[in-house]
């Protein structure tokens, strides 16, 4: 959404009184074969960003999945030294350094594959959570392939280097096919991703079942997504109150939402998601805002409040961001 003026014009509108800027990973396309295609649109929205922000505030980068790249060579070199919140130096991949630069004058930070936003308070994109998905689905205790997930006492570099498949890799290896094909993939493997099934069912991806969709991945959300990403934080040995993380863009808790079903065991961590800027009409054909997968989900953190999930794009109509 951010290609377009009207979304970039309320983002930059909503972080003109921030103290800080958090960038929680796929903040470029570096997933479909094509980086200067995805750095070359990114450009112009992280020259606003820091444009807005100026001299005098920070901006904090957090890679994913999709932007990967930007520093997989430096943490995997890390080893077992990379721990859940690494400092990176921009200069780490040339790629990080152009995407830093461009973030200027603002004061740049680079974490993976995490940061600590407060003392109780850890952010990450979420995309290891993905190892605890397929892998322990039938075809992964088939392979035998359960014995090599990361277990408690886990660093970073055990989730970086774990073998098996998984769906982010299943998804780096769908999307180099070409468009328009490689549009319908991207939203299956997000819908396996969400769903956390081997197989979507064909009749699922059709927009007239969109509000279906969104229900039921609403409720594979609550029921593997966020077990999974409280079972990273555990095996990670992250000691946090909250997590906020973003990867399958079901912004939340919401208005309506059950706080029990957004924390791990016992309570802790509870969990905030930051939902997504994509428009994706299999899940929102149909549909108007406030929804969980409206594009513009942020999450706020301010001193002595619970993180809280906003939709920044809400006053926008579907026509506007189709």
């Amino acid at each position: 959404m951010l290609s377009r003026p009207e979304p970039l014009s309320l983002l930059l509108d909503a972080v003109g009184d921030v103290e800080r800027l958090v960038l929680l990973g796929d903040i470029v396309e570096l997933m479909g074969g094509q980086p200067q295609r995805a750095m070359a649109a990114a450009q112009p929205v992280l020259r606003a960003l820091g444009a807005q922000l100026g001299a005098d505030r920070q901006v904090v980068v957090v890679p994913g999945n999709h932007d990967g790249s930007l520093v997989r060579d430096w943490a995997r070199a890390q080893g077992h030294k990379l721990a859940p919140d690494s400092a990176v130096e921009p200069s780490a991949t040339s790629l990080l350094a152009r995407l830093v630069s461009w973030l200027a004058p603002a004061q740049v930070r680079v974490h993976y594959p995490g940061v600590w936003l407060s003392e109780r308070v850890w952010a990450t994109h979420g995309h290891y959570l993905d190892r605890h998905l397929l892998p322990e689905s039938a075809f992964g205790i088939a392979r035998g392939l359960l014995g090599r997930l990361p277990r408690r006492g886990a660093t970073p570099i055990d989730y970086e280097l774990a073998g098996g498949p998984s769906v982010t890799q299943l998804e780096s290896l769908l999307t180099r096919l070409p468009r328009p094909l490689a549009a319908l993939v991207e939203d299956v493997a997000e819908l396996v991703r969400a769903a956390t099934m081997p197989r979507v069912p064909r009749i699922l991806l059709h927009r007239r079942l969109a509000p279906i969709t969104a229900m039921l991945l609403g409720a594979q959300m609550r029921h593997a997504s966020i077990p999974a990403m409280a079972r990273v934080v555990h095996r990670l040995g992250v000691d946090a109150d909250c997590v906020v993380f973003g990867h399958v863009h079901r912004l939340g808790p919401l208005p309506g939402d059950r706080p029990a079903q957004w924390q791990g065991p016992g309570g802790r961590p509870r969990i905030v998601n930051t939902g997504s800027w994509v428009y994706e009409p299999l899940l929102l054909s149909r549909a108007s805002p406030p929804h969980p997968y409206w594009p513009g989900g942020a999450v706020i953190l301010e001193p002595g409040q619970e993180p809280r999930a906003v939709g920044l794009l809400d006053q926008l109509a579907a026509n506007q961001l189709r």
